[in-house]
């Protein structure tokens, strides 16, 4: 209901069957009638029901967000992103003129969709060479080569996926490639343990995929 009422930021509806009318308020808060309760109960139940349908149409999110989070060692790593489909695009999505490039910051890349990727770390870990402190971080990748990415860690956080200040990076570090067999469809972080106080972080998508190792402190 919620999302279906913030398609009209003028109106907002407030429907009361506990009592005797109904309000309908708009922009500024004029009152512009009073209904019946009965009146108002139809009213409430033709805007859920424009609603329901709104969404079922709308169907599943483009973009779903999604965590990988795992344990290395006694630390806890979590990665937070919205998984992008391929839906066709492939050998169209890192090229120069391919999807990441419309990007306002290309080439660096929100690797991801929607808001922009976050790492949690509850403890100090080394991401190849790049010594991370506990906390929370922003990453993107650098994908100038698209064969050879560099993992960027940045300190902000919360921004939208586009908005990118180099100025607040902590640090880049180059990932190792692969080309995963068969193609991967939905964008996918994963976090691997490799024993005590090692692992991988690795990130996949189309026909690209890149790692690079997890040391926790």
């Amino acid at each position: 209901m919620r999302e279906f009422l913030g398609l009209f930021p003028q109106m907002a509806a407030r429907c009361d069957n506990q009592r005797v009318g109904a309000v309908l308020l708009f922009e500024g808060g004029s009152r512009l009638k009073e209904q019946s309760s009965h009146e108002a109960s139809a009213c409430c139940t033709s805007l859920l029901v424009a609603a329901t349908t709104l969404l079922a149409q709308q169907g599943p999110p483009k973009s779903p967000s999604t965590t990988e989070t795992a344990k290395i060692g006694s630390t806890a790593i979590t990665v937070t992103y919205s998984s992008p489909r391929v839906n066709g695009r492939a050998g169209h999505i890192y090229t120069k003129g391919g999807l990441i490039s419309r990007d306002p910051h290309y080439p660096v890349w929100r690797a991801g969709a929607n808001a922009a990727t976050k790492l949690h770390t509850d403890g100090g870990i080394t991401l190849g060479s790049l010594k991370v402190p506990a906390g929370d971080y922003t990453l993107f990748v650098d994908i100038s080569d698209p064969d050879n990415w560099t993992l960027i860690v940045n300190k902000q956080t919360g921004q939208w996926g586009l908005s990118y200040d180099a100025a607040q990076d902590l640090g880049k570090v180059k990932m190792t490639m692969t080309k995963p067999s068969p193609p991967v469809e939905n964008l996918k972080y994963t976090i691997t343990s490799l024993g005590t106080d090692r692992g991988e972080l690795k990130l996949s998508w189309e026909n690209h995929a890149g790692a690079v190792p997890i040391t926790a402190h």
